[in-house]
C-alpha cells in the first residue's frame, strides 16, 4: 500500500497494500504430528448435518447405525475439538432430580435465547447458509458436554471439564464473522487460505468503483463513512483546524460550482507554468528562447509538489538519522511501472489508452481555447511525449535492481554531482537552489546531497539529447495536467474513463463524497485523524495494545537469543524500538495550539476547489523542504490517525499503529486473545521483523545505516532468505495472467509476514501459561489455537480484477493476498501441529523457510 509522498515512502515499510499500488520504489516508500485427515479438528458446519442425521434416528427409535456419519465425523479425544463418541453399550438408567431438570431447563431457555440472536443476526445478513451455521451455536452451547446414545430415549449429557464456552454478545458476533468468512468444505491442510476465507470469497462482490476488494478495503470504506458525517457536520465549537478541514471538504462537494467552471482554473494553471506547446498556436515562437528546464523542474516541485524527470526531496540522511539531507532519485512515470511502456499483451492495451487519453485532453484544451483542431499534429506531438516517456521509463532501473539500500545510497556534494551528470549543460545548482527559494533556503557548492538513482542519471543524459525542448514541455505539462484532471468537471473527467477502465477495470467511478473525504484524510491528516478518534476510538485500547507490543517484543528477543548465528547488537535494537499507538495526544487537547498551527497558512473557499488544492501542494512542498535546515523531530508522526494500516521507519526504529486499524477482526478489548494476537499481534510482530529484514537489518537501533553485522550473521542471513526468495518466486498468480510473484522484491515484507505471525503465536503460548486457556467460541469446534490462525488468516481475506493483479505483481512489495497466508502458514510446524496436517501435505510441506 502507498502512503504519502515520496520521502515518507523512503523511510517506511507498511502493513498492506493501497487499492490502486503505486510504481514507487519499495524503501522509497510480516511440532508435527502425523494423523490421519478424518481425525482433524472440524468447525460445527461440516458436523451439524450428520449430528442432526443422528438426531432423527433417535426420536425414530432406530437402533441402525448411520455408517456415513461414522466414517466422516469419527474424531479422536483431544483439547482442540469436542469429544462425540458413540456408546455401543446401553447406558444405566437415570432419573432425572428436581434439580438437574431446573438446570436443564435453565439451559435451555438460554441455547433458545442464543438462536434468536443467531438467526436474526443471519437474516440481516440475508444469507440462508448463515442460519443453518448459526444455528449450530444452540448445540455448541452444550458443546462443554460429552453426548452418548444410549437408547431411543435419547441423548444423555456429562459435563466436559476441559474447556468452556463464551457466549457474550462479543464473542457470538466474532464465531459469526469467523464462520460466514469460512470454507466448510475445504480441507485446511491443503488451502488454509480457501478454507478460511472461501466463505468471504463467495459473499463479496469486487465493486464497480474498485479493482480491490478485502477486508482492508472494507474497514477503510467503514471509516470513510464516520468521516464523512464528521466533516459535514458543523459545530460552533469547532477549533480552527476542523473548520478548515470541513471547507476544504464543503468545496470539494460543491459540485455545480465545479462544473459552472469547467475548465477555467485548469487554463489558468497552464499560462502559469509557461504553456503547453500541443495547445499553443505560437509556443515554438514565443515561450521557446526563454524555455528553461531547471526553472520548469524547480517550479513543478516548489509550486506544485510535481516531481518529474528528477525526484528532489528533502528526508533524514540514512547514515545520520537526527539531520535532514537533500535526494535525488528517479522519477514516478504516468503509468504504474516501467512494464507498461516496455512490455506488450495488457500492458499495451493500457498504454494505448494511455495515449488516447493524452491526445483527448490537448484536443480539450485547445477547444476550449478557442484554437482549431489540428488532429494531425496533436498526435505527432503526443506520440512524441509517448516515446520520451517510453525512454525515460526504460532508463530507470527495475525494482530488483533497487533492494540493496546499501549499494543505492551515494552521498556527494553538489558540484560533485555537476561534474558527473552533466546531463548536457544541466546546471544543478540553479536546479536545486530554485526550489530551495521557494523557503528562503541558499545551498552552496559544497551541499551535501544523496543520490539513489546512480544508473539512471547516466542514461538520462542522452534521453535528454534526443529530443527538444517543445516535446520536454509537452511531457512535463502533461504530467501535471494529467493529475489535476480529478478536481475538475465531470467533462473533463470522463476523458480518463476509458483509461481508467483499462489500467483498473473499474468502469464506475467512486461516489463524490468518497473521493471528497479521502483527499481532505491524506491532505489534512492530523485533524481528520482528531475529527474521527473523537468520534470513534476507545482510550483503553492504547495501553492493551502497548501491552501486546511488550509482549511480543519480548518474544522476538526470545527468538533472537535462540538463533545461534545472530550477533548480540540485534537484541539491543529489538529492545530499542518505540511505538507511536493511535494517535499523538495533542489533537485532542484543546489548549494546544499545535492542531492549528499546522495549517495556519492555509485559506480555502468553498467556491475554489481547485485553488484550495494547488494552496494544498505548494504547502505540502514548502513544509517538506523548509526541513533542510531543521534537526529530525523523533516525536513527529508519520501518519494521521484515520489510517488503516501499520507501519515501521527505520530511521526510527519505529513502529506505528494508527487508530484505524485497532478494530475487529484486528483488535477489540472484549474479544478473545486468540483473536487479538492473531489479529492485532500479528500485525505488531510483522512491524518488529521489518526492523531486521533485507532492508531494516542495514539500520542500527538509532536508525543509522552503516554495517554493524558480522559476516556470519550477514552470510546466515542471506542463507535463509535464499530459501524464501525461491519459495514464493515459485508462486504463480493465475489472475495476473500466470506470472510468478517476485522473490525478491517481496523478500522484505515475506519475512515479516512470516516472523509477525510466529512472534506472535509465541507470545500468546506464553499469555497461556500465564492466564490459562481461554473459553472457545459459539457454533466453532476450534480450540483457541486454531482460533489464532483462522483469524490471521481472515484479515488477509480479498479479491481483485486481473488488471490489478497485473499491475500489483509489477508493483506492490507485498505478496498476493492467498499467499501471504500461505507461504507463511506452511513455513510454520505450529500450524501444522494445530490442525494436525500430515507431513507432506499442501500446507505442511517437507522442506520450510525461517530467517527469524
Amino acid at each position: 500500500m502507498s502512503f504519502g509522498t515520496v520521502p515518507f515512502q523512503s523511510e517506511t515499510r507498511s502493513l498492506s497494500q493501497a487499492s490502486t499500488p503505486t510504481s514507487k520504489p519499495r524503501f522509497m516508500r510480516a511440532i508435527q504430528i502425523n494423523l490421519e485427515p478424518h481425525n482433524r479438528p472440524r468447525a460445527l458446519g461440516e458436523n451439524l448435518e450428520g449430528v442432526l442425521e443422528k438426531l432423527k434416528g433417535v426420536q425414530r427409535g432406530s437402533g441402525k447405525k448411520n455408517k456415513k456419519y461414522r466414517r466422516n465425523h469419527r474424531m479422536g479425544k483431544s483439547e482442540s475439538q469436542m469429544d462425540i463418541m458413540e456408546k455401543t453399550t446401553k447406558p444405566k438408567k437415570h432419573r432425572w432430580t428436581v434439580v438437574e431438570i431446573g438446570l436443564a431447563v435453565i439451559v435451555l431457555l438460554m441455547s433458545c435465547a442464543l438462536v434468536g440472536l443467531a438467526v436474526l443476526y443471519a437474516g440481516t445478513q440475508r444469507n440462508e447458509i448463515n442460519v443453518k451455521l448459526l444455528i449450530g451455536a444452540c448445540f455448541v452451547f452444550f458443546s462443554d458436554y460429552s453426548y452418548t446414545n444410549g437408547s431411543s430415549k435419547g441423548l444423555e449429557y456429562s459435563r466436559n471439564p476441559e474447556y468452556t464456552m463464551c457466549t457474550t454478545p462479543e464473542c457470538v458476533t466474532a464465531a459469526a464473522r469467523l464462520l460466514e468468512n469460512m470454507d466448510l468444505t475445504v480441507d485446511p491442510c491443503e488451502n488454509f487460505y480457501q478454507y478460511a476465507c472461501g466463505g468471504w470469497l463467495q459473499k463479496h462482490v469486487i465493486p464497480e468503483t474498485s479493482s480491490l476488494q478485502s477486508v482492508f478495503n472494507i474497514l477503510r470504506d467503514e471509516l470513510e463513512i464516520k468521516l464523512k458525517g464528521v466533516l459535514q457536520t458543523e459545530s460552533e465549537n469547532d477549533r480552527e483546524a476542523f473548520r478548515k478541514a470541513k471547507v476544504l471538504y464543503r468545496s470539494c462537494m460543491n459540485e455545480s460550482v465545479i462544473e459552472q467552471r469547467d475548465s477555467k482554473p485548469l487554463l489558468k494553471l497552464i499560462d502559469s507554468i509557461g504553456d503547453w506547446p500541443v495547445a499553443s498556436e505560437d509556443w515554438n515562437n514565443t515561450a521557446e528562447e526563454s524555455w528553461s528546464l531547471e526553472n520548469m523542474l524547480a517550479s513543478l516541485n516548489s509550486q506544485y509538489n510535481k516531481k518529474v524527470l528528477l525526484e528532489m526531496f528533502v528526508w533524514p540522511d540514512d547514515r545520520d538519522s537526527s539531520r535532514h539531507i537533500i535526494h535525488i532519485d528517479q522519477p514516478s512515470l504516468g503509468m504504474p511501472s516501467r512494464d507498461y511502456y516496455l512490455n506488450d499483451g495488457n500492458y499495451k492495451k493500457v498504454r494505448e489508452a494511455y495515449l488516447q487519453f493524452m491526445v483527448s485532453m490537448a484536443k480539450i484544451v485547445r477547444e476550449d481555447r478557442n484554437l482549431t483542431q489540428d488532429d494531425e499534429r496533436v498526435w505527432e506531438d503526443m506520440m512524441q511525449v509517448m516515446a520520451l516517456e517510453r525512454d525515460i521509463a526504460n532508463a530507470t532501473s527495475p525494482a530488483e535492481e533497487r533492494n540493496d539500500i546499501t549499494v543505492l545510497y551515494n552521498k556527494m556534494s553538489l558540484q560533485d554531482i555537476q561534474e558527473t551528470f552533466n546531463l548536457n549543460g544541466f546546471n544543478w545548482t540553479h536546479y536545486i537552489q530554485g526550489i530551495m527559494a521557494s523557503v528562503s533556503i541558499t545551498v552552496r557548492p559544497d551541499e551535501p546531497v544523496v543520490v539513489y538513482c546512480s544508473p539512471y542519471l547516466e542514461k538520462l543524459d542522452s534521453v535528454l539529447s534526443r529530443y527538444n525542448r517543445r516535446t520536454v514541455q509537452n511531457y512535463m505539462v502533461w504530467m501535471l495536467v494529467m493529475e489535476r484532471v480529478s478536481s475538475l468537471s465531470r467533462r473533463i473527467k470522463d476523458v480518463r474513463a476509458h483509461y481508467r477502465k483499462a489500467l483498473h477495470g473499474t468502469t464506475v467511478e467512486e461516489a463524490r463524497w468518497r473521493d471528497c473525504v479521502r483527499y481532505v484524510q491524506n491532505n489534512m491528516e492530523s485533524a481528520v485523524g482528531a475529527l474521527y478518534v473523537r468520534e470513534t476510538f476507545a482510550g483503553e485500547s492504547k495501553r492493551m495494545v502497548r501491552e501486546l507490543i511488550k509482549k511480543i517484543q519480548d518474544s522476538f528477543v526470545e527468538t533472537l537469543e535462540e538463533l545461534k548465528w545472530m550477533d548480540v547488537q540485534s537484541k539491543e535494537k529489538a529492545m530499542a524500538i518505540s511505538e507511536q499507538i493511535g494517535y499523538p495526544d495533542y489533537i485532542l487537547e484543546k489548549n494546544n495550539e499545535k492542531l492549528d498551527q499546522e495549517y495556519i497558512h492555509l485559506k480555502f473557499s468553498e467556491e475554489s476547489y481547485f485553488e484550495n488544492v494547488l494552496e494544498n501542494l505548494q504547502t505540502t512542498a514548502q513544509k517538506a523542504h523548509k526541513k533542510l535546515r531543521e534537526p529530525v523531530d523523533p516525536e513527529l508522526w508519520i501518519i494521521g490517525a484515520a489510517v488503516v494500516n501499520a507501519f515501521y521507519s527505520h530511521n526510527r526504529n519505529q513502529i506505528v499503529f494508527p487508530a484505524g486499524i485497532l478494530q475487529p477482526p484486528f483488535f477489540s478489548e472484549k474479544q478473545l486473545q486468540a483473536l487479538n494476537f492473531g489479529g492485532i499481534g500479528m500485525v505488531i510482530g510483522h512491524e518488529i521483523t521489518h526492523g531486521f529484514d533485507d532492508h531494516g537489518r542495514n539500520f542500527d537501533k538509532d536508525g543509522n545505516m552503516f554495517n554493524w553485522w558480522s559476516n556470519f550473521s550477514t552470510e546466515q542471513f542471506e542463507e535463509q532468505s535464499k530459501c524464501m526468495i525461491q519459495q514464493y518466486g515459485k508462486y504463480s498468480w493465475k489472475l495476473a495472467g500466470g506470472q510468478n510473484v517476485s522473490g525478491i522484491t517481496t523478500l522484505g515484507e515475506n519475512i515479516a509476514d512470516n516472523g509477525g505471525v510466529r512472534q506472535a503465536y509465541k507470545a500468546y503460548m506464553k499469555w497461556v501459561e500465564r492466564e490459562g486457556e481461554e473459553s472457545r467460541l459459539p457454533g466453532l469446534l476450534l480450540d483457541p489455537k486454531q482460533l489464532f490462525f483462522l483469524n490471521f488468516a481472515q484479515v488477509w481475506c480479498g479479491a481483485c480484477r486481473p488488471e490489478y493483479a497485473i499491475q500489483s505483481i509489477k508493483t506492490d512489495p507485498h505478496s498476493p493476498l492467498e499467499y501471504r497466508v500461505l507461504g507463511s502458514l506452511q513455513n510454520f510446524d505450529a500450524f501444522s501441529e494445530a490442525f494436525q496436517c500430515q507431513r507432506g501435505s499442501s500446507m505442511n510441506p517437507e522442506e520450510k523457510c525461517r530467517v527469524w
